[in-house]
């Protein structure tokens, strides 16, 4: 499998978060962690999409044939 790890500025740019932000995210446990490489750091960008993607998911309303409309009695 091949993998490729992106820097901080592309995941910022994937993700629309700032430095601060994605590392407070790291620290809840909200974001994937980045891997250390000697001196610099990267994360999977499989991680990133995959994060995006949970995102994305847990913010889509439900499909328009599962709810319910309810009229006001007069």
């Amino acid at each position: 499998m091949n993998q490729r790890l992106v820097r901080l500025p592309q995941v910022k740019a994937m993700v629309g978060l700032g430095r601060s932000s994605i590392y407070e995210k790291i620290k809840r446990g909200e974001f994937p962690k980045q891997i250390k490489l000697g001196r610099s750091s990267g994360w999977l960008e499989a991680e990133i999409q995959a994060g995006i993607s949970e995102q994305f998911q847990a913010r889509r309303p439900e499909p328009l044939g599962s709810l319910e409309c309810h009229r006001a009695s007069r």
